[in-house]
């Protein structure tokens, strides 16, 4: 599984069966996409429309247009269970805030299952998880969280130990300053003293996980 950062709450998850991007806005990659491509496009929130491209959604029924583009890609925006193309996503209902989505509304949290290796995208996410929504979730190996967002560094941390995941990656989600100081409270949280260096992307298998947790920072895929 291999795992590239493109801004804010924009991944591209890669496996053998599919590629798998979260939250192609075109507020983060451009009008014309910049060039990313997926089988499936998952949305965690609606605040920001979803990328012109992305428009073939998956029908109750199941019915949609083959994937070969963000064009044609099955796309997801609600809570469920789905298995497209021998990958296993489910999707959470979540909130933007600790207000039940009162105050930034709803958000997806989805976890994505590629080559063996359990990816949580949190989108961005305000909270800590119920026991509910914890058991929903299931194991986690990866997981994906905002930075510097309506969720304080603290909390964020405390939610990646609810997770129990190994790889943390964090996602700034504000400003360049404010993410600088936000992600460097964030790792200080997590007991980081020195911040990890930059990699341009994140490849793991079952086999390579780390047996504690371990802090991965992304460079950014492109910059609009």
């Amino acid at each position: 599984m291999e795992l590239t950062w493109y801004g804010r709450t924009c991944v591209r998850m890669r496996s053998k069966d599919a590629v798998v991007v979260a939250d192609a806005y075109q507020s983060v990659v451009g009008p014309t996409g910049r060039g990313i491509t997926g089988d499936i496009v998952t949305y965690s929130h609606p605040d920001d429309s979803p990328h012109p491209k992305a428009r073939g959604r998956l029908s109750r029924d199941g019915s949609t247009l083959l994937p070969s583009s963000l064009e044609e890609a099955f796309c997801l925006d609600g809570p469920g269970e789905y298995e497209i193309k021998d990958v296993l996503i489910t999707g959470v209902r979540t909130f933007r805030d600790e207000a039940k989505g009162g105050e930034r509304g709803r958000n997806i949290a989805f976890l994505v299952e590629l080559d063996g290796v359990r990816v949580i995208h949190l989108g961005e996410i305000g909270h800590l998880l119920t026991e509910d929504k914890l058991t929903d979730i299931g194991p986690v190996d990866v997981a994906c969280i905002p930075v510097g967002g309506s969720l304080p560094a603290m909390k964020a941390a405390e939610l990646v130990a609810q997770l129990d995941a190994k790889v943390v990656f964090p996602m700034p989600v504000c400003d360049d300053a404010e993410s600088t100081e936000a992600l460097a409270k964030f790792l200080h949280e997590m007991g980081v003293s020195t911040p990890p260096a930059l990699q341009s992307k994140l490849t793991l298998m079952p086999s390579s996980l780390p047996a504690e947790v371990t802090t991965v920072l992304l460079e950014q895929r492109g910059k609009i």
